[in-house]
């Protein structure tokens, strides 16, 4: 009787706009992060990584397996050029598994100050064609980060010709320009997207004028919204199994900036998802849960934006909005007395006795209860918890860890 083979399973690779998101997104099961230094970087406001920081992530990430990449995938002007070469030797020194570059001109900085420092091709050289891939594997490069315009059929064929890693985005915004490619920022607002300082003037609400007279979309009955650039957020949640087959490396999620209820909820759902799927490939179902956890983090509506088709309107955020439930992280677990009950509670959202809330940790834990009474830090009976980062405890119905999260509906 012969042995099933062992598919080895891709990589879950999450945003960390800073090292409280970058322990989140590893405890709830990413296999690396990426990050932001305080130079070259795409996400200027993305709070970022002083060397000691990153010491310290990596030292956390080595403690699950986990590796740290540093993203430097600006479009260089002379001037940001200087110190590049030293700037990648401390990045290797401290222990970062990878760079992610963009400019050619810092790719060599790289290779010439830490020639052992892994790099991979960032998505923000637009790689949409297998002859691109394989000109940078000849370079040496490991892995390359597809533009997000690649459609599924032409992941199979650059899998198919050339043997390298590849890494595609599998949620999170979308660009409406070529993966960032754009200098809209630069003209509405004097900040420079391709150098770290994009002000996503693409999201803003326009009108549609000819000839002086507005044509936009009527608001006036409050069911439409006016002419936007602006695109629905990447989902792949339940096609993630096509990718999988296709022979994506590294599933990458965006959001650097996004919340850390937003990266540990995104996180944990794509693990579950990846874990049960390789469990058993012949008999894998979407669990409907995955579906609804997803819409918790939910920020705009979803698509499968280019992996399928060429996107239209319907991927676009014309008209009427979608209702989306919002969630807020309200309580960070930081103790449980099994013999109480009590969950010691950081408060990060108010909350108040009678409010429905959920709990969630690694692994797809979840329950929902009533809060029925909370306690200041003291043991004082108090209604609501509504100073931020308080402490407080709450008798909770089932057991909780460290890192487990509370949220409640806004």
């Amino acid at each position: 009787m012969h042995k099933k083979t062992k598919l080895k399973k891709p990589e879950l690779l999450a945003p960390a706009g800073n090292l409280e998101k970058l322990k989140f997104a590893i405890h709830y099961g990413a296999d690396a992060v990426y990050i932001g230094g305080k130079q070259f970087g795409l996400r200027s406001k993305a709070g970022n990584f002083s060397f000691e920081d990153m010491k310290e992530g990596v030292a956390f990430a080595k403690q699950y397996g986990a590796k740290v990449y540093v993203a430097a995938n600006i479009i260089a002007h002379n001037e940001n050029l200087v110190g590049a070469q030293a700037y990648f030797k401390k990045l290797y020194e401290v222990g970062i598994a990878a760079v992610i570059v963009a400019d050619p001109a810092l790719i060599q900085a790289c290779k010439e100050g830490a020639p052992e420092l892994e790099i991979h091709i960032s998505t923000q050289a637009s790689i949409v064609n297998w002859r691109t891939v394989e000109f940078w594997k000849k370079e040496g490069i490991p892995r390359v980060v597809l533009a997000r315009e690649v459609s599924l059929e032409e992941i199979k064929e650059i899998k198919e010709k050339v043997d390298i890693e590849i890494e595609s985005f599998i949620h999170g915004a979308m660009c409406i320009s070529y993966s960032g490619r754009c200098v809209l920022s630069n003209h509405m607002t004097a900040r420079d997207a391709n150098r770290g300082g994009c002000a996503q003037s693409c999201r803003w609400k326009y009108d549609l004028f000819e000839d002086g007279v507005d044509g936009a979309i009527s608001v006036t009955d409050k069911t439409d919204e006016a002419y936007t650039m602006s695109s629905q957020d990447l989902s792949m949640v339940e096609q993630l199994p096509d990718l999988l087959a296709a022979g994506v490396d590294s599933l990458k999620i965006e959001g650097r900036m996004k919340s850390i209820h937003y990266v540990a909820t995104v996180v944990n759902v794509y693990r579950e998802i990846i874990d049960t799927y390789y469990e058993d490939p012949d008999n894998y179902q979407l669990d409907p849960n995955w579906v609804d956890e997803i819409w918790k983090a939910a920020q705009r509506s979803l698509t499968t934006a280019f992996y399928y088709k060429e996107p239209t309107e319907k991927d676009q955020l014309f008209g009427k909005p979608d209702r989306i439930q919002k969630y807020d992280f309200s309580g960070l677990v930081l103790n449980y007395d099994e013999k109480t009950q009590i969950a010691t509670i950081q408060q990060r959202n108010s909350f108040a006795v009678g409010d429905e809330i959920e709990f969630f940790g690694p692994n797809f834990y979840h329950f929902k209860q009533k809060i029925r009474k909370i306690m200041d830090e003291s043991g004082k009976s108090i209604d609501r918890a509504k100073h931020a980062l308080m402490i407080t405890k709450i008798k909770v119905d089932q057991p909780l860890s460290y890192y487990d999260m509370m949220r409640k509906s806004k």
